[in-house]
């Protein structure tokens, strides 16, 4: 499988890219030359990996009928000071709200989706350490 990706320039520092019919603006922040428009592609890169490791964590969960009312991923994302900047620790942080939620359950679809599904946790594994925690609420 190959995607193909595009990214048309709108001026400035601004792209816009159509993935699937949606069109994502990216922009760099005031700070470095950009207007601010859309998001920044080292930030999105983590949405990427929040989002990824998030559907599998709902889709193995409903596997085992487990149906939080909630669930949040959050990432922090550290950079490193030199060029190429890039995120040498990554942490996530899952957070889930429901009646009796089994956490062995929702430990053991975390540890698959980081282990073994999540392509941007493999991807990313190979520059960051990713580390993760858990909250119930």
């Amino acid at each position: 499988m190959k995607n193909n990706i595009e990214c048309k320039w709108l001026g400035g520092m601004a792209f816009e890219s159509d993935i699937n019919s949606h069109k994502i603006i990216l922009d760099a922040e005031i700070e470095v030359g950009g207007e601010n428009k859309g998001a920044a592609p080292k930030k999105l890169l983590l949405a990427g990996l929040a989002g990824c490791t998030g559907m599998d964590v709902i889709s193995i969960l409903k596997k085992m009928r487990v149906e939080p009312t909630y669930f949040n991923v959050s990432v922090d994302g550290e950079l490193t000071e030199e060029h190429p900047k890039i995120y040498n620790r990554i942490h996530l942080v899952y957070t889930f709200k429901g009646e009796n939620l089994p956490i062995d359950k929702i430990e053991k679809a975390i540890n698959l989706s980081q282990e073994r599904y999540c392509g941007v946790t493999a991807m990313l594994l190979k520059s960051s350490e990713i580390t993760h925690e858990i909250i119930l609420q």
